[in-house]
């Protein structure tokens, strides 16, 4: 009896051993969960209030269609851009802030001008028109028709190959696609956007006369997509459109069976001087500390196509609505809070370098700006950065705050911050991109397709809840 009772307690004591080091392990391993960081019941709280709010009394949606149908596309310099700066500061003046004001900005002007005519040129009696957008800042050819043979490019090792005797008086066709095994679809973009931002005046460099370019979508379909392009300033400037998915493939496939393939274009667009616009600002002044922020924001322009819905009109009307949020739920934020609609995003993001300017000029300390300018799309998370230096400091006191959004299916991780808070990098506070599901989000960009219809209700409220709560807690932390 007493040898079973001594085995009994040694069984006992390698079993509790056993399930320390279990523990351990788990503890080590997983050091990030909401077992290692319990979340506090009143911020729990209030994020679930913030949350409710949100998506049984959420205007995002009703003043998305507004921005959308009302207002319309709104490029830099537009008359659609003026309205959607009268129309963002009247819904902001509407919801009792402690300021709204407007912060003027100068932009580009570039207008598309008539209906893009683009057309194929086979031997024999091919011929086909096919849908074309002119990108944005192109030069145009005063509405008179060019042609020149075409030769394809999917890399700029292809054009050091054709150089300039395989280049000159001709248009270079640039079809390299998005890479479909990117699973963030934004990586896949960036790995090919440099066709359409360098690729015109990389052709110049060899003779070209003009470039067309795939558009930047993993999708195969109709829609041609806009954006901008750089001109190189040491050698001519030549017209560039983009093409469908749909006409690049059977463009590249025709180059294989007659590469005597032209292009005939004419294009209408032209450059215009500079002209004057504005940021739009919405603020709650901090109860403690008013002089140091926490801002979100989007851009207020779209590209002249389309209606601006998931670019970026779904970022400003949740910034807006996040603001509201807080103060129906009756957060009195200790850190002033801003909603910033910032203009020309698109093709020059002076909005955003003004901003930061005018920032550092009034010695306003940001110890967090959020750019929402991935779509209105199902919330993923949030990524943030920061200058090097502090990065590591400032992210350590952004990981507690991970056990609140995990009943929401969100992650917060180190990543990107966005192009519009770019400038306030140098103010070394925390820069913090919202990224909802991306893969949808080409099928729209830049395009016609990019209209109210397109944005589901509840995915767009939600987006606006997960602003409204990150910024809750944000503003709790010890800065």
């Amino acid at each position: 009896m007493e040898k079973h009772t001594n085995n009994c307690k040694r069984t006992q004591q390698i079993v509790k051993s056993l399930y320390f080091v279990s523990v351990v392990f788990t503890l080590s391993f997983f050091p990030s969960t909401s077992f290692a960081q319990p979340k506090e019941k009143h911020h729990e709280d209030a994020v679930k209030a913030i949350y409710g709010q949100a998506l049984s009394d959420g205007l995002c949606h009703t003043w998305l269609e507004t921005l959308c149908k009302q207002v319309g596309h709104r490029l830099s310099g537009s008359i659609g851009a003026e309205k959607a700066v009268l129309w963002s500061k009247s819904v902001l003046d509407t919801l009792g802030l402690d300021s709204v004001w407007l912060q003027p900005v100068m932009v580009p002007h570039w207008e598309r001008g008539a209906k893009e005519q683009v057309k194929f040129i086979g031997s024999g009696k091919y011929r086909k028109t096919v849908s074309a957008l002119a990108l944005g800042g192109s030069v145009g050819t005063n509405g008179k028709a060019i042609q020149g043979q075409v030769v394809e490019a999917k890399s700029w090792s292809d054009l050091e190959k054709l150089g300039e005797a395989g280049i000159k008086g001709k248009i270079v066709f640039f079809n390299r696609p998005m890479d479909p095994t990117r699973i963030r679809s934004f990586e896949a973009y960036g790995g090919a956007v440099d066709q359409r931002v360098s690729g015109a005046s990389k052709a110049a460099k060899y003779g070209a006369i003009a470039v067309v370019i795939r558009s930047m979508t993993q999708n195969i379909d109709p829609w041609p997509h806009t954006g901008s392009l750089r001109y190189d300033t040491l050698v001519p400037r030549i017209p560039s459109v983009a093409i469908s998915t749909q006409d690049a493939e059977e463009l590249s496939k025709r180059l294989k069976k007659d590469p005597e393939t032209a292009i005939s274009m004419a294009l209408n667009c032209r450059v215009l001087p500079d002209a004057p616009s504005f940021n739009v600002i919405g603020e709650i002044r901090g109860s403690e500390f008013p002089n140091e922020y926490i801002i979100a924001g989007g851009h207020l322009d779209s590209w002249d196509v389309g209606e601006g819905a998931h670019d970026d009109g779904a970022g400003c009307v949740q910034s807006m609505d996040m603001l509201r949020i807080l103060k129906k739920t009756g957060q009195r934020p200790k850190h002033s809070i801003r909603c910033v609609l910032f203009m020309n995003e698109e093709n020059g993001l002076r909005g955003g370098t003004t901003y930061a300017a005018e920032a550092l000029r009034k010695g306003e300390r940001h110890i967090c700006a959020i750019e929402t300018d991935a779509g209105g799309f199902t919330p993923r998370g949030f990524t943030f950065d920061a200058d090097a230096a502090v990065f590591e400091t400032l992210f350590e006191q952004i990981k507690p705050l991970r056990p609140y959004f995990e009943p929401y299916n969100m992650t917060l991780n180190p990543g990107g911050g966005g192009a519009d808070i770019g400038p306030l990098k140098p103010q070394k506070g925390l820069l913090c991109g919202y990224y909802p599901d991306s893969q949808r989000y080409f099928d729209f960009h830049h395009t016609n397709a990019d209209v109210f219809e397109a944005v589901n209700k509840r995915e767009l409220e939600l987006g606006a809840a997960s602003l409204a709560a990150l910024i809750y807690l944000l503003d709790g932390l010890k800065w």
